[in-house]
């Protein structure tokens, strides 16, 4: 049996292909349209332009405050006086002052005659290293080994027989320690007395109670009196409640 339809004519064979194409053509289409641009005349206006240049006037800048110009300045006129050479000027004659070798000495002074006085050093010594320590009153006739413990006992009883607490440091709540330094000098008196501590009251009170030391025999050093240089401590303190 023959066929009735010829296969190569038939139509739906190659109908997909055909979409395809089709629809890429509407694509292409769709795509110029909406980029095609358009412009309205009546809004584009097309003048001409004119720009005058503009004149600009320069005005003189006039300072009325000015102050005058200065003077011109004043010739100086030389006067040349010509003096005849024969005119004789007087010259000044100036003495040396230097003594010469033809001036003599006239007192000749030997080296005998002249006196040397020799002046006594005083010297300080501090109390650790002094040969004999200054001998506190009490302490007469001790031996030299025992000096320097009866001197610092004397020291310790005197300071606490004389302690009186300042009552301005009370009220302030001031206390602590007070280093005192004085000298005795090399006739036995108290000199040179210095403190340092945490307050004034406290230093003026420390310094009371050195002024208050008796006067001593003084230390000496190799036979001869010195000063001596001693430093205590004195504590301020009060039992709180």
């Amino acid at each position: 049996m023959e066929a009735k339809k010829n296969p190569e004519l038939e139509i739906n064979r190659n109908s997909s292909i055909y979409f395809a194409i089709g629809l890429n053509l509407m694509l292409l289409f769709s795509w110029q349209v909406l980029e095609y641009k358009t412009y309205e005349r009546e809004d584009v206006i097309i003048d001409l332009l004119d720009v005058e240049s503009e004149f600009e006037e320069e005005i003189p800048i006039v300072n009325v405050n000015a102050p005058p110009p200065p003077p011109p300045p004043v010739a100086v006129q030389q006067s040349i006086q010509i003096v005849e050479d024969m005119v004789e000027v007087e010259e000044t004659v100036i003495e040396s002052t230097e003594t010469s070798q033809e001036q003599a000495i006239q007192e000749i002074v030997e080296v005998s005659d002249v006196e040397v006085e020799e002046v006594e050093e005083e010297v300080q010594v501090a109390f650790a290293i002094i040969e004999n320590v200054p001998v506190f009153p009490g302490c007469e006739g001790q031996p030299k080994k025992k000096m320097k413990d009866c001197f610092q006992q004397k020291m310790q009883k005197h300071v606490m027989d004389n302690f009186k607490y300042p009552e301005a440091a009370l009220e302030l709540g001031i206390q602590g320690r007070v280093s005192v330094i004085f000298v005795i000098d090399s006739k036995g008196h108290i000199t040179g007395i210095r403190s340092r501590g945490p307050d004034k009251i406290l230093e003026a009170e420390a310094e009371r109670i050195i002024g208050l030391l008796p006067k001593m025999q003084p230390g000496t050093q190799r036979g001869k009196p010195v000063k001596v240089s001693y430093a205590v401590p004195i504590f301020f303190k009060y039992n709180e409640g």
